[in-house]
């Protein structure tokens, strides 16, 4: 029987690359996505030809809504991971930011995020494994200007682990944050390539991380030998802005 993982938001760069990684360290896996169907749809095609017998199945489903949790978990069968790499994020003042924008930053990021531990605890603790990894983000520590309400329920995913861990730790359970530091997405294509220039800059490792360096660090806590590892945010930053 192969180890199962749900991998929420498996259509960003990340999220991808996690699923990508995963597969081929011998993992079925439902791939949640919400509006990019046809990249999921592709990453699902290529890891079935390559990996035929691990399940590689899809779930649709829009995080702010309301039944969003209960559609995922409906779908599930045996579950002994959870990736939370579902990632949004509003640029602007403060005064800026309409309330829906914050009624969804929540949404996607912390209350659904909650639900769908209520949801999937029993799960995880019947597994021999019992992982959850969040990607989280150096501002949930540190905190950006222009990215407040971001930087603020980035820092609730950790807060939740921390004290989410000691709950479920005599379950067998362990949930980490994975926090990057700046990384070569999407979502970081609407900067400049002299604005992303001068981020590079600031970092000692002198550049932007990959999504595959993120990853690592997903499937080092993946690891048997990783079940001491929990409550934690492990700040994958190339030395910035600690």
């Amino acid at each position: 029987m192969h180890k199962a993982a749900l991998i929420i938001g498996a259509s960003g760069d990340i999220g991808t690359t996690v699923a990508m990684e995963m597969a081929a360290a011998g993992w079925s896996l439902y791939l949640h996505y919400n509006h990019n169907r046809e990249r999921v749809t592709k990453v699902q095609a290529k890891l079935t030809q390559m990996y035929p017998q691990q399940d590689i199945l899809t779930i649709q489903a829009d995080l702010t809504q309301a039944q969003a949790v209960a559609k995922i978990t409906g779908q599930l069968f045996q579950v002994d991971a959870v990736i939370y790499a579902a990632g949004e994020t509003t640029y602007g003042l403060l005064p800026e930011i309409s309330e829906q924008s914050l009624e969804d930053l929540w949404q996607i990021h912390v209350k659904a995020l909650m639900l769908l531990m209520q949801q999937l605890q029993g799960k995880l603790a019947q597994s021999s494994l019992g992982r959850v990894v969040l990607i989280g983000s150096i501002y949930g520590g540190r905190g950006s200007a222009m990215e407040v309400p971001y930087s603020t329920v980035k820092g609730a995913q950790s807060a939740f682990v921390n004290a989410y861990a000691q709950e479920v730790a005599s379950l067998g359970i362990t949930i980490n944050v994975v926090a990057p530091g700046a990384v070569a997405t999407k979502m970081n294509n609407q900067f400049t390539l002299a604005e992303r220039a001068a981020v590079a800059a600031e970092i000692p490792v002198g550049a932007f991380a990959t999504p595959t360096q993120i990853a690592y660090w997903v499937l080092s806590l993946m690891a048997p030998a990783a079940d001491y590892m929990t409550g934690q945010t492990l700040y994958v930053n190339g030395g910035w802005l600690k």
